[in-house]
């Protein structure tokens, strides 16, 4: 990589760029957690249709409180590396994004926190101050990913030869395909067959490394 051109760096959010499932919090407060991770497992597998996997998890969590979302978010343990390579990605100029399966509510702090130049994610649906168990919008999934991928890059000046995509599940591979560079990050084999590189340890710090920010 080099210091004298502007990079994006695209990484998903759960179980990458912070160490949980943010749905598995919201599902360990509503007492369905079994069920949520069955389903999670399966489609991080590739072996259900994401969008559809969301559904059907979210539909669990219908009638959980509001005030859950804000104690959830306060769980959140960012991944080891995560920290130091925003930045030092910010340090050399170069642009970084998070997109995820998950919910903009529980990591919006988050990436505030951290100056996160571009952020995407699905919007819980809440009415009278509870979850519906629908998203508002459309659910940002394996395809709205790598859309995402292309118009972060377009926004940050970024040309696609100079984008880092990094995922551990089947709705990862539609950026990590586009992009130039993917790794896999504690993927599932259908993941890590696909991929450039491939980290196999619980931290992102080789990530810098592997880009060559080091």
């Amino acid at each position: 990589m080099s210091s004298t051109v502007k990079w994006l760096i695209q990484l998903d959010v759960d179980s990458t760029f912070i160490q949980q499932e943010a749905i598995e919090l919201l599902a360990n407060r509503a007492g369905v957690l079994e069920q949520v991770s069955t389903i999670t497992e399966a489609a991080m597998r590739g072996e259900l249709d994401f969008s559809e996997s969301l559904i059907a998890r979210l539909k669990l969590l219908k009638g959980l409180p509001e005030d859950v979302i804000r104690e959830v978010s306060q769980e959140i343990k960012l991944t080891d590396g995560a920290l130091e390579l925003v930045q030092a990605l910010h340090q050399r100029g170069h642009a970084i994004a998070l997109v995820s399966g998950g919910f903009r509510q529980i990591m919006q702090d988050t990436v505030t926190e951290l100056a996160i130049d571009y952020f995407r994610a699905n919007e819980l649906e809440i009415i009278d101050g509870f979850l519906t168990g629908n998203v508002v919008g459309a659910i940002i999934d394996r395809n709205a990913k790598a859309v995402a991928l292309r118009e972060f890059a377009e926004l940050a000046g970024v040309d696609m030869s100079n984008t880092v995509a990094i995922g551990d599940g089947a709705n990862d591979l539609g950026m990590m395909e586009i992009a130039e560079i993917s790794i896999a990050f504690n993927a599932k084999p259908i993941v890590e067959q696909s991929a450039d590189f491939s980290i196999k340890e619980p931290s992102l710090r080789s990530v810098m490394e592997i880009i060559g920010l080091n």
